[in-house]
């Protein structure tokens, strides 16, 4: 059966489509999901993810062009964006995107650096409580949708994903700034 069938299978009660949904796709959203999570809760948001997969499935619609795999991932980012507002986003945060890059957390040099980076990205998106550090702040700390951004910020849907856009040319900007120089001196 295809992922899409699985899912239909568990909407009828089916816990074996569900073991093998699982085994298809905890591998991969765990190793996304530690990249924003500590090791150990990565198991805890896999197990969380799976069960609103298996509450959900019978409100699954397959869509022309889109895939189950990417209706998966949206439910563990959503779960891990939950476990982060539980737990503390500001302490998690940072040392995930400073893992993510490749820095070492053990070398306090670059855990530094890290932080610059990403406090310099941030405040380049203005005061906070403005309208793009907001909108960043909604959609990529809190990981909420452009539906919940934009009944939050009583703006239309078109608005949040300008704003998110713009918000993410922003933040690119002064990343590239901090960007080592290449070899020959041009990048």
């Amino acid at each position: 059966m295809d992922d899409d069938e699985l899912i239909a299978a568990m909407a009828g009660g089916d816990d074996r489509a569900l073991r093998e949904l699982f085994s298809r796709h905890a591998p991969w959203l765990a190793a996304r999901l530690r990249g924003v999570l500590p090791a150990s809760e990565v198991e805890d948001v896999l197990q969380e993810t799976f069960l609103a997969v298996w509450r959900g499935a019978k409100r699954y619609r397959p869509e022309p062009g889109a895939s189950a795999g990417g209706w998966v991932w949206g439910i563990a980012r959503r779960q891990a964006a939950q476990w982060l507002r539980r737990r503390g986003p500001a302490e998690l945060l940072l040392p995930a995107l400073e893992a993510a890059d490749g820095a070492h957390p053990g070398d306090p040099a670059e855990a530094v650096l890290s932080r610059a980076e990403v406090a310099c990205a941030v405040s380049a998106l203005g005061p906070e409580g403005g309208v793009a550090r907001e909108t960043w702040r909604l959609m990529y700390v809190e990981d909420r949708s452009v539906a919940e951004v934009a009944e939050l910020m009583g703006v239309p849907e078109g608005t949040v994903k300008s704003r998110a856009h713009r918000a993410r040319e922003l933040m690119r900007a002064a990343l590239r700034r901090h960007e080592p120089v290449g070899e020959g001196g041009g990048q």
